[in-house]
C-alpha cells in the first residue's frame, strides 16, 4: 500500500472564512501515486471544519448566515465556555461540531471520485492565526 501525508496551514484574513483546497487533495492524491484508495482530509483544530459541497460563493455565504443565523451566533457572552476560560470562540467550536471536522474522499481508476460539483473544503470559525489540516492518501 503507498501512503502520503502533507501538512496545508492556513491563516485566514478574516475570523470566518471557507476555503476550497480540492487542488491540494488531488496534489497529495497524486504524489501518494494512488490509482485505488482514499484521501483523508481532517481539520487538525477544534474550531475549523472540513467538509465537501459546492463551489459557489453564494452558497458560502448561505453557510456563514447559517451558522451565525441559527447554529451558533458569535456571543461571547452566551456560552459557559467563554467565561470558564477567559476565550471568545465557544461558537466556533459548536459550528466546528456541526459542520464536521474530517472527510473521505475515495480515489477510483486514479481521480477523485466525486459526484457533480462536488468540491472540498476548510472551514475557518475562528481564524486569523495560523491552523493545520493534514492530508492523507493511502491506497494502490
Amino acid at each position: 500500500m503507498k501512503t502520503h501525508t502533507r501538512y496545508l496551514t492556513f491563516t485566514t484574513r478574516r475570523r470566518q472564512e471557507i476555503v476550497d483546497i480540492t487542488d491540494e487533495v488531488e496534489a497529495t492524491r497524486a504524489a501518494a501515486g494512488i490509482h485505488e484508495g482514499f484521501v483523508l482530509v481532517s481539520a487538525m483544530h477544534i474550531s475549523a471544519s472540513v467538509f465537501v459541497n459546492d463551489h459557489e460563493p453564494g452558497l458560502w455565504q448561505d453557510i456563514l448566515d447559517w451558522l451565525e443565523s441559527r447554529v451558533a451566533p458569535w456571543d461571547p457572552e452566551a456560552y459557559r465556555h467563554n467565561s470558564g476560560t477567559g476565550e471568545d470562540n465557544a461558537a466556533a467550536h459548536l459550528r466546528s461540531l456541526t459542520i464536521g471536522h474530517e472527510v473521505i474522499v475515495p480515489v477510483t481508476a486514479g481521480r477523485l471520485d466525486f459526484g457533480p460539483w462536488q468540491r472540498v473544503f476548510y472551514g475557518e470559525w475562528d481564524g486569523q492565526r495560523p491552523k493545520r489540516v493534514v492530508l492523507k492518501a493511502m491506497g494502490e
